[in-house]
């Protein structure tokens, strides 16, 4: 029998991990593996922010807009992100406010999960309380928000792309990004 050991925490992660990337990309079920692979506690900010809230994003976005929410994360990703270093999965929009990404810049290394259209239209259709695929085509939705996104979320310390690879495989690569980014901005 053998028993498989969680490889250490990186040396020299002083930062959150911050996974940014549009829906579907894999930031929560990425971010809950790479977590345990790291020894770090795992926070997904869209679920901080309806603890915070007392409602859910669907609600938020009904009764306030999506203005009054991006304000609501924008703080919680702050308070977040002045924790000790974890493994933070943001919302899809979270990085295309600029005052949450300096702070993100700031105080964490940003990972992009980059996927194509076709990886996001099939994970994205396995759940149903997505507010902005409710605005039409959820296919056309998608397209959209990679025009508008996908140029700021290059703006990201590490790009890592996914897709139907197993999500250990996902976290190897992400494991091995961020072994270099450390060891670069070591040197």
């Amino acid at each position: 029998m053998s028993f498989e050991m969680a490889s250490p925490p990186l040396p020299g992660l002083s930062r959150t991990v911050v996974l940014v990337g549009l829906m579907g990309a894999g930031k929560s079920s990425i971010g809950r593996r790479l977590a345990a692979r790291l020894g770090l506690a795992f926070r997904d900010a869209d679920t901080e922010v309806e603890t915070a809230a007392g409602s859910t994003i669907d609600e938020i976005f009904a009764r306030f807009g999506e203005a009054a929410f991006r304000d609501g994360e924008r703080r919680v990703i702050r308070r977040l992100l002045g924790e000790a270093p974890h493994v933070l999965a943001t919302g899809g929009g979270a990085f295309m406010d600029p005052e949450t990404r300096g702070l993100i810049r700031e105080q964490g290394i940003s990972v992009w999960l980059r996927a194509d259209l076709d990886v996001l239209v099939a994970r994205t259709a396995r759940r149903s309380n997505r507010p902005l695929l409710k605005q039409g085509d959820p296919r056309d939705v998608l397209a959209r928000l990679i025009e508008v996104r996908h140029p700021v979320y290059a703006e990201a310390d590490i790009v890592i792309d996914t897709d139907e690879t197993p999500q250990d495989v996902m976290v190897d690569r992400v494991l091995a990004a961020l072994r270099r980014h450390i060891e670069g901005a070591a040197a």
